[in-house]
């Protein structure tokens, strides 16, 4: 055979879709042999032929040089586990719904799951009267999903948690039904997390996510002193607003809402509302093509509480924010008004609070700053024990690999009518 005609046969096989290391070697193999048995004087067409056979060598050269590429973003895309880099957009990638077509292994098949952990031991002191040093196991907190159909999904978040006694308790902080039709309008049934302002929606129970070492005081959960209703169970509601380049988003909610704030009573009303009225809460904020990373909005919480020895009282939570996020800038700013107003009385009372938070990343290494506020009346009905507090945290975290991330931070909190006092936590958060 003719080496030009064998030549324009490898090259139409090249070009195959079929290209594969075992056969860029085997084409490799034939050429070399061709090669070899070119006689060293030739004719004008025997170097034709040459230069052909030369041409192919480039071409397997380069096929191998694809094929190692392509072998690599296999690779890459086998590991399920996000860069820590920016945790606020990991907890998006893992919460964000599968595409609209269902997987082939779920076809006639009974709904998989996936299950991704977080948790974190913490060593925290302080010089605050009556507290030891002591080192504390974090929420073990097992994050499950699962798929039903192209628009059905199930989302799970169970926390095992140690509580002052030294005891451990386990809750479901969140489980929802998500039905999924467009991204104009997708609806969750069940417990979720209250989208009150940016911090609520963007971060959960893992501490791996967040920059810092905890949560805003603003933010903090009902169970550890926080003076919004973190969750609730209801119907949330979310989707775009056809807007072009400003990028809106809304979020409808409807729940039980919160009970009256003891320590002896479940905040979060799973099962029995103590009251008719039903909680609402509506938000709107804006995602602008033309400045990525920047986010906006405010949002409006309504309900009614009933404590005791208090009459019915009206709550009414307004909340603003502006956040800028990339891979390695990161500028938080939220602020908010709790507003109770008592039936058959005139006088509202007002609980402001507000937190500023920006971060750097060079490298694994990310230092932090995070200012906050928040100021109660001293005879508030609701929020009476938390007063006014106040101060800075200072802290670094440091991305110890992939999965782990080792953070330590300083805190300086002032109080109204007390002596401030300072503490100091250091934390490995982690997945897995």
């Amino acid at each position: 055979m003719n080496c030009s005609i064998l030549s324009r046969v490898i090259v139409e096989f090249l070009q195959s879709p079929c290209k594969r290391l075992v056969t860029a070697g085997f084409v490799l193999l034939v050429v070399h042999s061709i090669s070899a048995a070119v006689p060293a004087q030739q004719s004008p067409a025997d170097s034709n032929d040459r230069e052909t056979i030369k041409q192919l060598l480039k071409r397997v050269e380069e096929l191998e040089a694809r094929l190692k590429r392509m072998e690599a973003r296999q690779t890459e895309a086998a590991v399920t586990a996000p860069s820590v880099s920016a945790p606020a957009a990991v907890a998006k990638d893992i919460e964000a719904e599968p595409s609209h077509s269902a997987p082939d292994h779920m076809r006639g098949a009974s709904p998989a799951l996936q299950i991704r952990g977080f948790s974190d031991v913490t060593l925290h002191a302080s010089d605050l009267h009556g507290e030891k040093p002591a080192f504390a196991i974090g929420q073990l907190d097992l994050f499950i999903t699962s798929r039903l159909s192209e628009k059905l999904s199930v989302l799970a978040e169970l926390v095992l948690e140690a509580n002052d006694e030294n005891a451990f308790g386990f809750e479901a902080e969140r489980l929802l039904l998500n039905y999924r039709p467009s991204d104009y309008f997708n609806v969750s049934f069940g417990r979720y997390h209250t989208g009150i302002g940016y911090y609520n929606a963007a971060y959960h129970h893992g501490t791996w996510f967040q920059t810092a070492t905890g949560r805003p005081f603003i933010f903090q959960f009902e169970d550890e002193g926080g003076i919004l209703p973190i969750h609730n169970v209801g119907i949330s509601a979310n989707g775009r607003i056809p807007s072009g380049k400003l990028g809106l988003q809304y979020v409808a909610e409807i729940g039980n809402g919160r009970a009256r704030r003891t320590p002896l009573v479940e905040p979060v009303q799973n099962s029995v509302d103590e009251n008719s009225g039903k909680a609402f809460n509506l938000g709107v904020s804006a995602r602008p093509d033309w400045a990525p990373g920047l986010q906006a909005g405010f949002s409006i919480y309504r309900d009614r509480l009933t404590p005791d020895g208090f009459p019915r009282l009206g709550e009414t939570i307004g909340a603003a924010h502006v956040v800028y996020t990339t891979s390695t800038l990161e500028l938080l700013n939220e602020a908010l008004l709790v507003r109770h107003s008592p039936g058959h009385s005139s006088r509202t009372f007002n609980t402001a609070g507000f937190y500023t938070q920006v971060s750097r990343r060079f490298d694994k290494a990310r230092p932090y700053f995070r200012y906050q506020y928040v100021n109660a009346p001293a005879d508030e009905p609701i929020l009476g024990d938390v007063g006014r507090r106040n101060g800075p945290s200072l802290g670094l975290r440091y991305d110890v690999s992939e999965f782990a991330a080792f953070k330590a931070q300083y805190d300086r909190t002032g109080r109204r009518g007390l002596e401030p006092f300072n503490g100091l936590t250091l934390q490995l958060a982690f997945t897995f």
